[in-house]
């Protein structure tokens, strides 16, 4: 079995007519006094950077947003590669990255450093022709975030396989509510005591998490359904769940969710199920701590879209499409627009339709060509 190491690599990783707001004014075609092609690289307070430049640069660039990263993994002092801009950089994009100045749920860190990193970048290459914020995973709810704080600065958005829901409703619902209840069907397996007991593991024992999923494989299939975690990753899916709410509260200073008037439903045994789960109660300063990192509203400033996998056993689908109803709520709804979701496994897509959900976001934002319109007016 390899799901803890699979676990691990995880880590590292209503159309509406209505037209989107006019994008900022296009700046000529900057003419860099750096080399093409170049790569660069640097710190800044505390977060390294890279930024590559292509031969063919078609003038503009992408700042790309990646995803949640354990506080085990060192900070580089040279940050690399990160292997999602090979196809940016063959149509002609500079892609500019943060590393981030901390890691773990490192929301609030990671929009300063990438805000820092843009104006950098700026500084180095002149005005892009335009600007898109992409990421992936927690890179992706940066992505939303940076569009609600700093959208000016940008031309548009692609949120990828994304956690797209505000920190609340993703630690008390995905992921609080999956732990509690595995762990009231299987006591002791993810933790010997409760999931925010003194001295627990970050990393619980995927492959005893596998054995017990294994000895009730109906209650395996209604888990999944309930919970939108697919049978196969579900193991790993539980792992990362359980680190990253871990680290949050270890980050906040104490238990950052709560569960104590939540009811849990969808099984054949509910009323038992939620007779006999534990009960959290949130401590209010984690709880406001994990809350405020990056609040997300459905007010960005530019055209989102929005791409899930079609089975992800890190972020169900629903949580990626989160943003949607964020943005409707909020009469935004025109600006944001989710593709179909495709590929099976987290931030797994088949060749091309990363590629395919940037070209819809470009059309939309510089043609006019709404990604839901079959025939749409140019």
């Amino acid at each position: 079995m390899r799901l803890l190491p699979l676990c691990l690599l995880l880590l590292l990783s209503a159309c509406a007519s209505t037209p989107p707001a006019e994008p900022a004014a296009a700046a000529p075609a900057p003419k860099p006094e750096i080399a093409q092609p170049s790569e660069h690289t640097g710190t800044i307070a505390g977060a390294p950077w890279r930024l590559d430049v292509p031969a063919n640069w078609n003038g503009e660039l992408i700042v790309y947003f990646h995803g949640y990263a354990p506080q085990e993994q060192p900070i580089p002092e040279v940050m690399p590669r990160n292997g999602y801009e090979g196809w940016l950089f063959d149509a002609g994009f500079a892609v500019a990255q943060s590393d981030y100045s901390a890691r773990g749920w490192s929301v609030a860190e990671a929009l300063a450093d990438s805000e820092a990193l843009r104006r950098h970048v700026v500084g180095l290459l002149g005005q892009p022709r335009r600007t898109w914020a992409m990421g992936h995973s927690m890179g992706a709810h940066l992505v939303l975030g940076t569009l609600e704080t700093h959208g000016q600065a940008y031309d548009g958005g692609l949120a990828l396989c994304g956690a797209n829901a505000p920190a609340e409703e993703l630690f008390n619902g995905p992921v609080l509510g999956a732990l509690a209840v595995f762990a009231h069907r299987y006591p002791g397996v993810l933790a010997p005591g409760g999931l925010f007991d003194p001295g627990t593991p970050r990393w619980p024992d995927a492959e005893k998490i596998e054995a017990a999923l294994q000895s009730d494989e109906p209650f395996a299939a209604r888990f999944g359904q309930v919970f939108g975690i697919p049978r196969e990753g579900m193991a790993g899916g539980l792992v990362l769940r359980f680190a990253v709410l871990h680290e949050l509260a270890e980050r906040a200073g104490g238990v950052p969710v709560d569960n104590t008037q939540v009811t849990y439903g969808g099984f054949a045994d509910a009323a038992a199920l939620n007779a006999g789960v534990r009960r959290y109660e949130g401590n209010p300063a984690a709880v406001a701590y994990a809350n405020a990192r990056l609040r997300l509203t459905g007010q960005a400033a530019r055209p989102v879209v929005l791409r899930a996998n079609a089975t992800d056993e890190v972020i169900p689908s629903q949580t990626s499409s989160r943003y949607l109803d964020l943005a409707r709520n909020a009469g935004r709804g025109d600006h944001v627009f989710e593709l179909p979701p495709v590929g099976a496994g987290h931030c797994r897509f088949p060749p091309g339709a990363e590629a395919e959900a940037l070209s819809a976001l470009r059309a939309w934002v510089l043609e006019g060509r709404h990604p839901g319109q079959a025939n749409p007016a140019r």
